[in-house]
């Protein structure tokens, strides 16, 4: 007696998806070992912790578990591993200076603590990597115990008042307007624009603010932001924070300002965004190459579910 035809034909299907799956496995990119040569120096009890969550990808150390090494999902984790330590790589850890070590803890903190890292569909197959409180406390304490108090004297605290008065009271004309390499221009009407957010980079004694242009904030009204309509702009300024002697905390002297600019036309390259810092007082445009770019998306890359946007608006 035959089999019903139904029957049959999932058979065959079943049969080709085996066959496909099988000759798959036979076309395997390389996984390129390389060394180690700075690896993280921090306590054994952080460097657990950062081997569990991260070294797959951010390491010359991956451990790919058996179900990682079928294809198709090889070849995604090889992707992971490489645009990965693209962005940063602990096994060249010690070939940061000090200040950009201690940047990047922020910044791991930070992402953890938001959750944007390590990846959520990382996490599904990689259950160790999904850190619970206690780990996420210890990699604060860590970070918190790098950070001193930086009380400012009164000459400092005038000194950063007449720079910002000479700041805010300073008009560039249009044909001056300083750009990145990108072609990115410097947008000076930041200074009339509301204000989304705030943070406070403990690692560098910054305070930051993040101003919305029109589109920005008409969005945030509307609900509107993932993804952010094309035209927004955002700008964060950088401040050093100062602390009297009664402990009140003001902006210091400025800094940067950083841009993002939502045009997914003309910055498609740059998933859509285009990218700027200008630094100092001279606004020194940021980036010795166009390739500062890819840096700029690479470090947003975790925000990708959220149009590569850190940033949350101040809920009132």
């Amino acid at each position: 007696m035959k089999k019903p035809l139904y029957k049959r034909r999932t058979i065959r299907v079943l049969a080709i998806l085996l066959l496909c799956f099988g000759i798959l496995q036979l076309f395997r990119p390389e996984l390129k070992k390389q060394p180690v040569t700075a690896d993280f120096n921090g306590p054994e009890n952080v460097k657990a912790i950062l081997k569990t969550a991260c070294y797959d990808c951010h390491s010359n150390e991956p451990d790919l578990k058996w179900f990682d090494h079928l294809q198709p999902a090889y070849s995604i984790a090889l992707a992971d591993i490489e645009e990965g330590k693209a962005g940063l790589n602990f096994s060249e850890w010690g070939n940061m200076a000090p200040g950009d070590q201690k940047a990047r803890l922020f910044e791991i903190l930070n992402q953890i603590t938001t959750g944007s890292m390590p990846l959520k569909s990382y996490q599904v197959l990689h259950r160790s990597a999904n850190l619970d409180p206690a780990e996420i406390a210890i990699v604060k304490n860590y970070v918190a115990g790098m950070i001193k108090d930086h009380p400012a004297d009164t000459a400092l605290i005038n000194t950063a008042n007449k720079q910002f008065n000479n700041w805010n009271e300073q008009h560039l004309k249009a044909e001056k307007l300083p750009e990145t390499l990108t072609g990115v221009p410097y947008q000076p009407g930041y200074k009339n624009w509301q204000v989304v957010s705030t943070t406070d980079r403990i690692d560098n004694n910054t305070m930051r603010v993040i101003f919305g242009n029109p589109v920005a904030i008409k969005a945030i009204a509307e609900h509107q932001i993932n993804p952010w309509p094309e035209g927004t702009i955002f700008a964060k300024v950088a401040w050093d924070k100062l602390q009297d002697a009664d402990g009140n905390v003001k902006t210091g002297a400025f800094k940067q300002v950083e841009y993002m600019i939502k045009d997914s036309k003309k910055y498609k390259d740059t998933k859509g965004w285009g990218w700027a810092r200008f630094k100092t007082m001279k606004l020194l445009p940021y980036g010795k190459n166009i390739g500062y770019a890819t840096e700029c998306v690479n470090c947003h890359r975790p925000m990708s579910n959220n149009d590569f946007v850190f940033t949350l608006p101040v809920k009132h």
